[in-house]
C-alpha cells in the first residue's frame, strides 16, 4: 500500500525560507493530486497548495505570491518551497496524495513535518 514519507521542517525566522518534502513510496500507478495542509494548533486542517496531473496548482491565498508547490513526477514527490515566512504559517504540515495502485484508488496522507517560524 502506498505511503508518504515527508522531510524538511524545522525553526526558521521570519521573513526566512523552508522547503518541505513529500514522496509517495509503494507500487503506484499513477498521481492525480498531490497537495499540502496544515493544521496550526487549535485550528482545523486547511489546504496550502495543490497540484495535479496536468501540472495544474492551487494556493491559499494566505500563501499566494509567497509558497510554490513543485513536483517530481518520475520520483512520485511533491515540494513545497516556503518563502518569507511569517509567524502565522506555524504548523505541522502534512502531504496528501490521491492516486491509483494496482489494488486500485488510494488517498493517504503523510504522518506531518513540523514547521515553526519565530524569532
Amino acid at each position: 500500500q502506498a505511503h508518504l514519507v515527508e522531510s524538511g521542517g524545522g525553526l526558521v525566522q521570519p521573513g526566512g525560507s523552508l522547503k518541505i518534502t513529500c514522496t509517495a513510496f509503494g507500487i503506484i500507478d499513477s498521481i492525480y493530486e498531490m497537495a499540502w495542509y496544515r493544521q496550526a494548533p487549535g485550528k482545523e486542517r486547511e489546504l496550502v497548495a495543490l497540484t495535479t496531473d496536468t501540472g495544474s496548482t492551487k494556493y491559499t491565498s494566505s500563501v499566494e505570491g509567497r509558497f510554490t508547490i513543485s513536483q517530481e513526477r518520475t520520483k512520485n514527490t511533491v515540494y513545497l518551497q516556503m518563502n518569507d515566512l511569517k509567524v502565522e504559517d506555524t504548523g505541522v504540515y502534512y502531504c496528501y496524495v490521491d492516486g491509483y495502485e494496482p489494488g486500485g484508488r488510494f488517498q493517504t496522507w503523510g504522518q506531518g513535518t513540523q514547521v515553526t517560524v519565530s524569532s
